[in-house]
């Protein structure tokens, strides 16, 4: 039983909240009797609420993410009404900037910013009885007053979650689709502290770290510490860090270039290389250093990559997008990420709205549908792009099979034909099986762009049995001169996605 339950719903279950261990750190004399209950959105709401009502809490703390808007909003009107005397506290991105676009009355408190500190002080007076505003708006909190949170994850988070950390919070940027960009100002965490945490989650069996910093490599000294701990360890471990596209100095490359492979992953936001376009949404975009970043990364160390673009920014054309990606492609083999905007509260995108037709959906996750330059149709096109594209270039999947697709065109066009054709023949963008989807493949490139059979299939087993225990599916088996099952043997690093793209 516990006096307060802290709880959210990830997306997967190898996530993991920091949020809700930062609130249990700092609950002080409350803490032994508060506990953590993490759910997915794929579980049924009732057995949820099931789950917290038989801890029978006075007080349920509930983090709210754009993923899981939906879910909580169903959460609380179950919990009201079966338990209407239990106090729901909400914090979280998504109820931190109004307008809510979901409606969260049902709760008693709504946390704004961050929590670290104003939850316990919430559950402290809740418990008291006394008065609180429905709204607590956002203090900037003192890093050096929190409790670290490392020491909550439990033997069960190391074994089969990711272990998400931080060693700044906030971005000096002033991105206008980015709700990082509300931030007054970078702060950092103590170093030293953090790097024995660090430590203490490492003899712990850690070797999974996720950095959620916005700006890791803004700080060069606290960056080259960071990394100079992973240098310090035997691999296998992985390391994933965001970093500033732009920022790259030679005492920074230098670190970066001694890591193995399979060891460090760089998350770096692009999201347009077209000057006006990056003008437009008050993005910094020093485009030849990105370039030459970029080239550096990908030739000189191990690093993989993941970067991202994003598809319906206010003035970007689909021809402009195109060039993008094709230039990303270019430049590097890695993950590209490509999302579709989203309009966030709290964010500057609405100033846009009027002069390029913004429309997005009201509905979790504030995509957008249609502007001047992209109708609902292309839209719907791209989201499907997007899709297949994870699906067949960042899965690692078809490193080989890749070059067929942009064979005589441009990276884009041929992908662009490509997506349209598998949602012909699948309608749908989900549940297509690895087999099913070699099966289209192999179909397109025989009877759409009329490849020689034995030419494509010479390309694709490369990809299909390199991978052991794959086998040939059954259309391009008769073009083979192979074994119809792989046994090379399997990829056995953690990071096997990651691998696939060296």
């Amino acid at each position: 039983m516990a006096t307060v339950v802290l709880t959210t719903l990830n997306s997967r279950y190898t996530h993991s909240s920091l949020a809700l261990r930062y609130l249990f750190a700092n609950m002080k004399e409350l803490q032994s009797s508060t506990c953590i209950l993490e759910f997915t959105i794929n579980e049924s709401i009732q057995s949820i609420a099931e789950a917290l009502l038989d801890q029978e809490p006075q007080i349920i703390g509930i983090g709210v993410y754009i993923w899981n808007a939906s879910e909580v909003h169903a959460l609380m009107e179950i919990l009201q009404k079966i338990a209407p005397h239990i106090r729901i506290v909400l914090g979280g991105p998504e109820v931190s900037h109004e307008p809510f676009r979901i409606a969260f009355d049902r709760a008693d408190v709504i946390i704004q910013g961050e929590g670290d500190l104003a939850f316990y002080a919430t559950c402290k007076k809740l418990l008291s009885h006394t008065p609180l505003p429905k709204i607590i708006p956002p203090s900037v909190v003192d890093l050096a007053t929190i409790t670290l949170p490392y020491d909550y994850y439990t033997d069960e988070d190391i074994a089969n979650r990711y272990i998400y950390v931080e060693a700044s919070r906030g971005c000096p940027f002033s991105c206008e689709f980015c709700l990082s960009s509300t931030d007054d100002k970078v702060r950092n965490f103590n170093t030293d502290l953090l790097l024995e945490a660090f430590e203490r989650l490492w003899q712990r069996g850690v070797r999974n770290f996720k950095f959620i910093d916005r700006t890791f490599n803004l700080n060069i000294r606290i960056a080259t510490r960071l990394l100079d701990f992973f240098l310090s360890k035997p691999p296998p471990y992985f390391a994933h860090f965001e970093v500033v596209p732009d920022h790259f100095p030679h005492t920074l490359k230098s670190k970066i270039s001694q890591f193995p492979a399979g060891a460090l992953q760089l998350e770096i936001g692009i999201q347009t290389l077209n000057p006006a376009i990056a003008l437009t949404i008050d993005r910094p975009l020093q485009l030849e250093k990105i370039k030459s970043n970029i080239r550096f990364l990908e030739k000189e160390t191990s690093a993989h990559l993941h970067l991202d673009l994003i598809v319906g920014l206010p003035g970007e054309s689909l021809q402009s997008f195109a060039d993008n990606l094709n230039l990303l492609c270019s430049l590097s083999q890695s993950e590209i990420q490509i999302g579709i905007l989203k309009k966030l509260s709290g964010t500057l995108m609405h100033r846009h709205d009027a002069q390029y037709g913004m429309i997005y959906s009201d509905t979790p996750p504030y995509d957008i549908l249609q502007n001047t330059l992209l109708n609902y149709k292309e839209i719907q096109k791209m989201k499907r792009f997007a899709r297949f594209w994870d699906l067949i270039y960042n899965s690692g999947n078809f490193a080989n099979t890749f070059t067929l697709i942009h064979k005589n065109s441009t990276v884009f066009d041929g992908f662009y034909a490509l997506s349209d054709f598998i949602y012909m023949q699948t309608n749908s963008t989900w549940k297509i099986a690895l087999d099913r989807l070699n099966t289209l493949l192999f179909e397109y490139f025989t009877s759409v762009c009329n490849y020689d059979p034995h030419e494509v299939a010479a390309t694709m087993v490369q990809d299909i049995l390199s991978v052991k225990g794959r086998a040939l599916p059954k259309v391009i088996a008769p073009y083979c001169n192979t074994p119809k099952t792989a046994r090379t043997t399997a990829i056995s690093a953690h990071n096997k996605r990651q691998q696939k793209h060296t």
